[in-house]
C-alpha cells in the first residue's frame, strides 16, 4: 500500500514541496532530515471479534509503510479503560492518536482533554456524537443497514418475518444499521415483520435472543447481523433447529452479516449464509495512520471525492468523514434491489487477501 494514494482531489496542501515529502521513499524509520520517526498512538477498541483482529494486525503494517513509530492500547470495549489509555498515550509523547471508540456519546472529555492539549484524533469506524477530531475514517454505516435490508427484500419478495441483531445502539453504527434497516423496510416492503434485538455487539446475547425469536416465531425467514460477532451462534442455532440448509430448500433462513472477514466470505460460497458487507479493515488502518500523519504535519482537508474510491464529507460543523467503499457481497455477484455485489472471490475484498 503506498502512501502516495493520501492525494485527492480532496486535500488542500500546504505546498507542492510539502506533498513530496509527505509522500517521498525515504527511510521509513527516519524523516528527509534524518530525525527519529514520528511518535503516534492507536487504541485497539477490542481483540474479541475476527474484524477487529485483522485491523490489529494491519496497523502496524500501515505505520511501518507510511515511517511512523507507533505506541498501542487495547480498550477492550470499554470507554473508561480508553480514557485511562489515551492518559498513557499522552504520557509516552504521543504526537498524535487513533481511536474506535464503541461508547460514542462517553468519548467526549477525552476528545476535549486531548484537544487542550493540540494532539489530534482520527477515529475510527466510529463518529463521536460530541467534540471535534481531525477526520473520521469509517464507512456508510447507514448504507450498511439499506444494503441488508435491500437483500433481504429482494430475497424474502417482500413478505415474511426477519430479525435484526443490533449492535450497541449507544454506538452511532448501530443507530445508523438500525435506523437505515427499519426506514428501508417501512418504505419499500412494509409486508416484511422486522424483530429488533439489541445485543450491545455481544454473541452470546445475540444467540440467546434469537433462540428466543425462533422459538416464537418458528416461520422467521431472515436475518440480519449487524456484524460478524453473532456468526457462530447463529450458524449453531440454525444447525440445532436443521435450518442450515442450501439456499434452494424452502426451509433455509436467508442471513446478512457485516464485516467480510473471510470466515464470511467461507459461508456464503458455501450457502450457510448469504451476504454480507465488506467493512474495510486494511483501509481503516491505512487511512486512520495516512490521516493522522497529516494532521501533525499540519495539513488541511476538504469536502470532495478521494482518489480511493471514497468521498469527504462534512458530517456537522467543522467534522469531516472519509466514508470509505464498503460492496455487498453474495455469492452471484447480482444486483439485489437496485444494490450491486460483487462475489465472494472478488480479489479486491482484504477478507480474500489476509494471511
Amino acid at each position: 500500500m503506498n502512501p502516495r494514494s493520501i492525494a485527492s482531489t480532496a486535500i488542500v496542501l500546504m505546498s507542492a514541496a510539502a506533498l513530496l515529502s509527505a509522500c517521498g521513499g525515504d527511510d521509513p524509520a527516519t524523516d528527509s532530515g534524518g530525525a527519529k520517526a514520528v511518535l503516534v498512538g492507536v487504541d485497539y477498541p477490542r481483540s474479541d471479534t475476527d474484524f477487529w483482529n485483522s485491523y490489529i494486525k494491519y496497523t502496524p503494517q500501515s505505520a511501518d509503510e507510511l515511517g511512523l513509530d507507533l505506541k498501542t492500547t487495547n480498550s477492550q470495549n470499554d470507554v473508561a479503560k480508553l480514557a485511562s489509555n489515551v492518559q498513557s498515550l499522552i504520557s509516552q509523547g504521543v504526537k498524535g492518536i487513533a481511536m474506535a471508540p464503541q461508547d460514542t456519546a462517553a468519548i467526549a472529555p477525552a476528545l476535549q482533554s486531548l484537544a487542550a492539549k493540540k494532539i489530534p484524533v482520527v477515529t475510527i469506524d466510529t463518529r463521536p456524537d460530541q467534540g471535534q477530531v481531525f477526520m473520521v475514517v469509517r464507512a456508510d454505516n447507514r448504507a450498511y443497514g439499506e444494503k441488508a435490508c435491500r437483500f433481504l427484500g429482494t430475497k424474502l419478495k417482500g413478505s415474511g418475518k426477519v430479525v435484526m441483531l443490533q449492535g450497541d445502539l449507544a454506538s452511532i453504527n448501530g443507530r445508523d444499521r438500525t435506523e437505515a434497516f427499519n426506514d428501508c423496510m417501512k418504505k419499500n416492503y412494509p409486508g416484511i415483520t422486522v424483530f429488533g434485538e439489541a445485543t450491545n455487539w455481544d454473541g452470546a446475547v445475540a444467540s440467546q435472543k434469537l433462540q428466543i425469536r425462533l422459538t416464537e416465531h418458528p416461520d422467521i425467514k431472515g436475518v440480519y447481523m449487524q456484524s460478524s460477532f453473532a456468526l457462530a451462534g447463529t450458524l449453531q442455532l440454525l444447525k440445532q433447529r436443521h435450518l442450515l440448509v442450501p439456499p434452494s430448500d424452502p426451509k433455509h433462513v436467508f442471513v446478512v452479516s457485516n464485516d467480510g472477514i473471510p470466515k464470511e466470505l467461507q459461508e456464503i460460497a458455501a450457502g450457510n449464509i448469504d451476504a454480507t458487507v465488506s467493512q474495510p479493515a486494511d483501509l481503516y488502518a491505512k487511512y486512520g495512520l495516512v490521516y493522522l500523519k497529516a494532521a501533525i504535519e499540519g495539513k488541511t482537508f476538504q469536502p470532495g471525492p478521494t482518489d480511493h474510491d471514497s468521498t469527504i464529507l462534512q458530517v456537522r460543523d467543522g467534522l469531516l468523514e472519509d466514508q470509505l467503499s464498503a460492496p455487498l457481497v453474495t455469492v452471484d455477484g447480482a444486483d439485489y434491489g437496485g444494490v450491486p455485489s460483487v462475489k465472494t472471490d472478488e480479489k479486491s475484498l482484504w477478507g480474500n487477501n489476509i494471511g
